[in-house]
């Protein structure tokens, strides 16, 4: 009698913990395909780019920045990062890197990376798309974005003025909105494009794009300039992003909802944004300690 007992108990028991088990198998079944359904674009969908086809292209992924850059030109196609409230707090801090303490160069790794000194001889400034500014919270960070594959030729009374004053803004942005995704890049002519170089064989962009998107409040606004002096504000060179893709051919943010995509690409409500007072941003470099040039071409 007790041993039919005990039999009775183990049976029991067993039949108890395979009810458990199905049950958790399948909770985590639908929970698995409940994400799979409703999953929520991850950091790097946001920064995930789709270049046209027939357009050189090789993507790198650094530290804080995917470049998707143009062995042929010898220049991105497009820079994009993410950059956070956290990362700014950083990069403010009075111990945050110093641009000073930095040099271009090429990178190892990529082939087709100009040399630092390809552009010793042009009318040209090695201008940043993803901004030294917004990588000063780690030495690695720094290092990779005076890499040339992040560099583009750019007039210098631009990268020094206008330019530079709206990079300023989308800095302070990023403190108010927590989070925005940025992507810059050059927007080339269809034809005569025009070289620079020590050897001839990079390409000089006609204009430039900025493109800005806060997800958490679902803004969205682009930005173009000519490769020339901007004799008008920058706040005067926004747009949609929808003109960047029409000019450039490129997609961005894709991995969004159709109906989400379509409505942030259309906007530019620049009034929306905050206002950000023009200053001088203090990180530890002379912007206009540079030779006179003069354009030869």
């Amino acid at each position: 009698m007790r041993l039919s007992r005990i039999i009775a108990c183990v049976a029991l028991v067993a039949l108890l913990a395979g009810c458990r088990n199905s049950a958790s198998d399948g909770q985590q079944a639908s929970s698995t395909f409940y994400n799979a359904g409703n999953r929520q674009p991850a950091t790097d969908d946001l920064m995930e780019v789709k270049i046209p086809s027939g357009v050189s292209n090789r993507r790198i992924d650094y530290e804080a920045m995917t470049v998707y850059f143009n062995p042929k030109y010898h220049i991105p196609n497009c820079v994009a990062y993410e950059l956070t409230a956290t990362e700014i707090a950083q990069t403010d801090a009075p111990d945050a890197q110093k641009r000073n303490n930095y040099t271009f160069n090429a990178d190892p790794k990529v082939s087709g990376c100009p040399e630092w000194w390809e552009y010793k001889e042009s009318y040209y400034d090695r201008g940043h798309m993803a901004p030294a500014m917004d990588m000063r919270w780690s030495a690695k960070t720094m290092e990779q974005c005076f890499y040339m594959t992040n560099i583009c030729p750019q007039d210098h009374d631009l990268n020094n003025g206008e330019w530079r004053k709206m990079e300023e803004a989308i800095h302070s942005w990023a403190r108010t909105y927590k989070q925005l995704y940025i992507m810059t890049g050059p927007v080339l002519p269809k034809n005569n494009i025009e070289m620079t170089g020590k050897n001839g064989d990079i390409a000089v962009p006609q204009q430039f794009f900025k493109v800005v998107y806060a997800p958490q409040q679902n803004m969205a606004i682009a930005f173009l300039f000519d490769n020339e002096n901007a004799t008008t504000s920058w706040r005067k060179h926004s747009t949609t992003i929808d003109e960047v893709e029409r000019l450039t051919g490129i997609d961005f943010f894709s991995s969004l909802p159709d109906t989400t995509e379509n409505a942030v690409e259309a906007q530019n409500r620049f009034s929306k944004w905050p206002y950000h007072r023009d200053r001088e941003f203090n990180d530890g470099y002379n912007y206009n300690n540079t030779r006179n040039r003069k354009r030869t071409h």
